[in-house]
């Protein structure tokens, strides 16, 4: 399995270094840990806004601290929760009287290590929320399992909450739209061949030549079947058609959609996807109002796609719309 390694134990520290030296004016990583947070950070008067996640989702999570978004990313190593001690300083560096917003993907590490971080701020006297993702559809809600996964969809929260931040909200202002926004967000994702992890000498899973995996996660697991490859268009529309009927949406909505790649596929594909959704989506009079197509939150080297629809009000739009500047979300 060919990569761009050193030593494939050090891959997370050597990335996040890169990272850090190309966006030297934007963000900073603390010493001794693998957190990345604003450059200027703590911002005072401002909600802080703390993710993040296991390293191999690239851009996600570090791709997006700076302003107008988070405050500080957590990088644990490839698909593993990070350390608590990494959380702590990312929560004692970039925390101010106004509390700090957790935005967490709903995988059982990730929620245990921000359980585990919210105790200790409770200690320390600083006032914390949590909003928990869990945008994939393909994963249905069952008792006694954590429930559906949080993928492409949080990075569209680490925009709405941390535009509304920028702007002074309080924290239970702040707390409240991610909520709202968390809600209205629905993905789902397909892979045309698996990924492999640093140092691995075999794939998450195998594929045919013609076989496709519908409903993956981003942590190189399987989907939840297995079809033949098919055209953009009957694969778009049968991932739209799930998305659609699980909010609903419905004629009339207008919608954000992002439509993400997962390592491995060309840009040209991702717009064709796009070109497909944004059709099916107005044979359903439904409006895009912002699109997105690139790669926001990847699964190494797998190739596949994520669609997200976010359906929006006018204070989502507002938000959206908000000014950022990160390493990889830039809108003036």
């Amino acid at each position: 399995m060919k990569k761009i390694l050193n030593v494939p134990q050090n891959a997370v520290p050597e990335m996040l270094a890169g990272m850090v030296k190309a966006h030297s004016r934007l963000i900073t990583l603390l010493p001794g840990t693998q957190a990345v947070v604003r450059k200027d950070a703590p911002v005072k008067g401002k909600v802080a806004l703390i993710s993040g996640g296991g390293s191999g989702h690239e851009p996600a999570h570090a791709g997006y601290v700076g302003r107008g978004m988070l405050d500080a990313a957590l990088a644990g190593a490839v698909f593993a929760a990070p350390p608590l001690d990494d959380a702590l300083a990312a929560l004692k560096h970039c925390a101010t009287e106004q509390g700090v917003l957790f935005i967490i993907k709903n995988y059982t590490g990730d929620r245990l290590l921000f359980d585990m971080l919210s105790e200790e701020a409770e200690e320390m006297g600083i006032p914390t929320r949590s909003v928990v993702i869990a945008d994939d559809v393909a994963i249905a809600e069952r008792e006694g399992t954590p429930g559906r996964r949080g993928v492409a969809g949080t990075v569209l929260i680490h925009k709405i909450a941390g535009a509304r931040a920028d702007l002074g909200g309080s924290l239970e202002e702040v707390h409240q739209v991610a909520q709202k926004a968390a809600s209205w967000v629905r993905s789902m994702g397909v892979a045309l061949s698996p990924c492999t992890l640093p140092g691995s000498t075999q794939p998450s899973f195998t594929l045919d030549e013609d076989q496709i995996e519908i409903g993956i996660g981003i942590h190189g697991e399987a989907g939840v079947r297995r079809e033949k490859l098919q055209p953009a268009r009957e694969l778009t529309q049968k991932l739209l058609e799930k998305i659609l009927t699980d909010l609903p949406y419905q004629a009339g909505d207008e919608v954000a959609v992002l439509v993400n790649g997962m390592g491995s596929t060309p840009l040209m594909e991702l717009y064709i996807v796009f070109n497909e959704a944004e059709t099916f989506l107005r044979s359903k009079g439904i409006t895009i109002y912002k699109a997105l197509v690139g790669e926001y939150m990847t699964s190494l080297d797998m190739a596949g796609f994520s669609i997200t629809l976010l359906k929006l009000d006018a204070e989502l739009k507002e938000l959206l719309d908000h000014p950022c500047l990160t390493p990889c979300w830039v809108q003036s």
